[in-house]
């Protein structure tokens, strides 16, 4: 489980949120689930560093949690993650690109003198960037953002309305 508290000042000056926090905390009520998109965040870091995309399937059950507090001065987000498969040898983490990815999060390959405590990092690291990112979602949807950034910085130039099937 990662947790963290987001001071509303913070959120409004680097997501340019409307009012507090609390809007945040309503959205995602509003939407229902159990996370905006921890899916997303678990298939690209498996593939960053070597893991089997099919283990996305047990790894990216996730409960996102997000409850205004201090009379709505602060967010307290919480991701929990129970079943978060990653490793650290073998497979795919022996592939150059991988590899490097591994080492540069600092645990590449088994730990002599904490078996298993590498492994348990990455699986540290996934929950905290799925964290940043649902928080990042769901600011942007609470600030009206994410429609108009999506347009803003669309991939395609080309008008799809008129692409031929």
């Amino acid at each position: 489980m990662r947790k963290s508290t987001k001071q509303d000042r913070i959120l409004r000056s680097r997501n340019k949120l409307p009012t507090n926090v609390t809007i945040i905390s309503r959205s995602w009520i509003l939407l229902g689930g159990f996370n905006a998109h921890a899916s997303n965040i678990v298939s690209l870091i498996c593939i960053a560093t070597g893991q089997d995309p099919a283990q996305n399937v047990e790894s990216s059950h996730c409960i996102t949690l997000m409850e205004a507090v201090n009379d709505g001065k602060d967010l307290h987000v919480s991701v929990t993650m129970p079943s978060i498969e990653v490793g650290t040898v073998g497979g795919g983490t022996q592939l150059a690109s991988q590899s490097a990815c591994l080492n540069l999060l600092g645990v590449k390959r088994a730990s002599k003198e904490a078996p298993g405590s590498n492994s348990r990092q990455l699986a540290t690291i996934v929950a905290g960037v799925v964290l940043a990112a649902e928080l990042s979602l769901m600011s942007a949807l609470a600030a009206g953002q994410l429609v108009k950034s999506d347009m803003k910085y669309n991939r395609s130039s080309n008008d799809v309305s008129k692409a031929s099937s």
